[in-house]
């Protein structure tokens, strides 16, 4: 049985990532998934180097003590990170593997990942696509409108949607023994509710949840075997879920908007029977 630990949206907050350590040093899971918001904001970015100062060293560290028990690390990015990391992110290294946009292969099982998000409020735009059509929701701002820390020719984000990123990623591929990493939630589910209760924009009722159409049919289509989100902190606190399935798919989510490190623990072969633990630092 493959023990798997995930986590998302730590937003570089260190003491969840050294709860997250702990945890690894002490229960050696054999793979961890990191599922996007990883770094600190930007405007938090101004105090160092998170990534080469604080992130890489501690991996490091605990490949150090478990040598051959170093899980496989697989990661993405969420719309909250600079796309500036992922350069840094891609160079080999032996402590982790981006899959933002690929696939890689664990045993019987294939493993895929993607960073993009539909549009939010937010200006970094980074990591935001048009869903399945240039629909903005009231409050939401358009990819080609927001902040890009990178250049893209202008035609290719007005047209770009998450709806066709996924078709080209995945093809016709039998999805049955896939494991889909992502950073949004599949839209109108108990993974994807924000506090939005009672807010209009221009005399406009703003829907209450947040995550992607195109996900959310992705799923229903091609029941994939598992799938893992964050991206929405509030949703569990506010449905009181943080699993759902859709036919024969498995989604959790790691998202947390409390001070805890949401760790939810499973096992590849039954993720139904999957846990998750809010863990406060000292």
């Amino acid at each position: 049985m493959s023990d798997c630990f995930f986590v998302s949206d730590l937003h570089g907050r260190r003491n969840r990532y050294l709860s997250l350590f702990e945890r690894i040093l002490a229960e050696r899971p054999e793979v961890v998934f990191l599922g996007g918001d990883l770094f600190p904001g930007l405007e938090a970015q101004q105090g160092g180097d998170f990534l080469a100062e604080f992130f890489v060293p501690g991996l490091a560290e605990i490949k150090a003590e478990l040598g051959e028990s170093y899980p496989r690390i697989f990661l993405i990015l969420g719309n909250d990170d600079s796309k500036h990391h992922e350069e840094d992110l891609k160079r080999e290294n032996n402590l982790w593997e981006y899959i933002h946009n690929r696939s890689v292969a664990f045993g019987i099982y294939k493993i895929f990942g993607y960073n993009y998000v539909p549009p939010t409020p937010f200006l970094n735009k980074d990591w935001e696509r048009y869903d399945i059509s240039r629909y903005v929701d009231p409050g939401c701002i358009p990819p080609e409108e927001g902040w890009h820390s990178q250049s893209e020719a202008l035609n290719l984000i007005e047209h770009a949607t998450i709806q066709k990123d996924l078709l080209d990623l995945t093809g016709k591929e039998d999805l049955s023994r896939a494991v889909f990493l992502f950073h949004a939630p599949p839209y109108q589910t108990c993974l994807d509710r924000a506090a939005l209760d009672g807010k209009m924009v221009d005399h406009a009722p703003l829907d209450v949840h947040v995550g992607s159409i195109a996900v959310k049919e992705f799923i229903l289509a091609r029941e994939p075997w598992l799938t893992l989100h964050g991206h929405v902190h509030e949703s569990p606190r506010l449905t009181g879920k943080w699993m759902d399935q859709f036919g024969k798919t498995i989604s959790l989510s790691a998202a947390h908007d409390g001070l805890e490190l949401a760790l939810v623990r499973f096992q590849l072969e039954e993720p139904a029977r999957a846990t998750r633990e809010l863990i406060l630092s000292p």
